[in-house]
């Protein structure tokens, strides 16, 4: 079986991170401006000002990590860590571009030529890195690689003639001002953190307040990088099965093996929560830049390895799971702070308000209806979902937002307005086709897939229980009046992806106990309900 084990991941991909960082700042570590303390600061922009900036919206930048499709397993330490670097990147270029609206007003040359163009050349030094690393370790990496350094510039979304404007509402001015990095105390910066221990000069524009970065996005929200009105859809305008998206089938029906296991692991009521992904990113803090609740497993962080957590503790009422089911938190943006607030992964990247504890976790293990399921391996990791999906597109794509009452009309790229007495709903149904050999892949994608439209696994793999999440939140419906949302929920992001409903995802390591996984696949196969 390939890649049965992960050991615990020493932090060279953060510490490389960390001073890359370290010396774009002239050593002085990484410091993030601060979206939500800004967010309340009048900036006094004209109204044309800010329809001009906000033409660009966020960074659009492919994927590398999905278009790898091999690693050899003693580069993969370093390609993730590669890859998260990134992912800094990214982060570190949307931070600019929302902290330099006015030069961007000033300058329409601006973003290429000081944001985009320096981005490319950092990405295609670690692409280069990554290039080199598989070939040394014995692979073949593509060149095609190459062609995926360049980014462009997202344009904001325009709904009814109207274009994102920021959000107002208890008092927030919802714009986004953004305290623009590291300030010497002169109204100067000094520069952007590159990842990759470049240096770009420190040129951001100061306003005449001594605030030019002030980063009024466009994109709504309470930090001012979403959401925005058209995030939103009354769900009882919504047709029922009318879910638009091919990923995230039910493998379960009236055939084949019908029974179902429900494990109970809480609410994540002991507040376990990191913005690490072990999965995608070991190794490196932060490597997530959203927050994760976690249920079950208690050791999950970025340097856990198998062995780690196959002796920890487990908030699981059965002690024979011991897996990691966690997904980011959904936050109500209500003018509120929460304890992450000054964190990486948090308020200085964007994801803020109260993080809300679901109501109910539901999870729950069915079959498939055309034939039996096979046990899944010890480790096996899951994905679902695409966090980067509103820049990526759909592919990976895998949401469905609904309100109780109502779970027959499911949203994809929108959050739902659930009537008086009825509570969101998030749902994920995972893909339970496994290639019968690894626990994980280099892209964390092709190990695992979805049922085709039959419900059929496609050649090459085999059924095993699909994994089906229900998460239920009590949260106060947002009202949206002239164009604009007040009191928005969201679920946390990428800073770049803008809080978008479609990046909503989930994540899942198997380390259920041999005779506990033994029991779920009789169960199913048996056709009986089992927990």
């Amino acid at each position: 079986m390939g890649r049965n084990t992960r050991k615990r991941r020493t932090p060279l991909a953060t510490k490389a991170i960390a001073a890359s960082a370290a010396l774009a700042l002239g050593g002085g570590g990484l410091v993030w401006a601060n979206f939500y303390a800004s967010a309340h600061e009048d900036d006094g922009w004209s109204n044309r000002t800010k329809a001009t900036a906000a033409q660009v919206a966020t960074i659009d930048c492919p994927d590398v990590g999905q278009e790898i499709s091999e690693v050899p397993d003693q580069a993969r330490g370093e390609v993730d860590g590669e890859l998260a670097t990134l992912d800094q990147q990214i982060t570190e270029a949307y931070q600019r571009l929302a902290a330099t609206r006015d030069a961007q007003v000033r300058d329409g040359s601006y973003v290429q030529n000081t944001i985009l163009g320096p981005l490319k050349d950092r990405r295609q030094v670690i692409i280069d890195r990554i290039q080199l690393e598989i070939n040394r370790a014995g692979g073949s990496a593509s060149e095609q690689l190459d062609n995926l350094s360049p980014c462009t510039g997202k344009p904001a979304e325009t709904t009814d003639g109207q274009q994102g404007d920021g959000q107002q509402g208890d008092g927030q001015n919802g714009d986004g001002q953004q305290d623009g990095g590291d300030q010497n105390g002169d109204g100067q910066q000094d520069g952007d953190q590159n990842g990759d221990g470049q240096q770009d000069g420190g040129d951001q524009d100061q306003g005449g307040d001594g605030q030019e970065g002030d980063g009024q996005q466009g994109n709504g929200g309470q930090a001012g990088n979403g959401p925005v009105a058209a995030d939103f859809q009354d769900i009882t305008t919504v047709q029922p099965n009318s879910r638009n998206l091919p990923n995230g089938l039910a493998a379960n029906g009236r055939g084949g093996s019908r029974g179902s296991f429900t494990t109970k692991c809480g609410t994540n009521s002991n507040d376990n929560h990191n913005t690490d992904n072990v999965i995608v990113a070991p190794g490196v803090t932060n490597g997530a830049h959203h927050l994760h609740d976690y249920v079950g497993n208690q050791n999950n962080d970025a340097f856990a390895s198998d062995e780690d957590l196959a002796a920890a503790d487990t908030t699981c009422q059965n002690q024979g799971d011991r897996s990691s089911y966690f997904w980011p938190v959904l936050r109500l943006q209500d003018g509120s702070q929460d304890f992450d607030q000054n964190d990486a992964g948090g308020g200085t990247e964007g994801n803020v308000g109260q993080i809300l504890e679901p109501k109910a976790a539901e999870l729950k293990f069915v079959g498939n209806r055309t034939s039996r399921v096979v046990a899944m391996p010890r480790a096996l990791r899951i994905i679902t979902g695409d966090a980067k999906a509103f820049v990526n597109g759909l592919a990976n794509a895998n949401t469905a937002w609904t309100c109780t009452g109502f779970e027959d009309r499911q949203l994809t790229d929108k959050y739902p307005l659930c009537p008086d007495g009825s509570d969101v709903v998030r749902l994920s149904k995972f893909q339970s086709c496994w290639d019968g050999q690894n626990i994980d892949s280099a892209n964390h994608r092709t190990h695992v897939a979805f049922v085709q439209g039959n419900g059929a696994c496609p050649n090459g793999f085999q059924a095993i229980p699909q994994l089906q999440v229900r998460l239920v939140y009590e949260v106060p419906t947002p009202t949206i009046e002239n164009g604009v949302v007040q009191n928005p929920f969201a679920v946390d992001t990428f800073p770049e992806q803008l809080h978008k409903p479609i990046t909503d995802h989930n994540d899942f390591i198997n380390f259920f106990s041999q005779r506990t996984m033994s029991k779920m696949v009789n169960c199913i196969n048996s056709g009986r309900k089992c927990q």
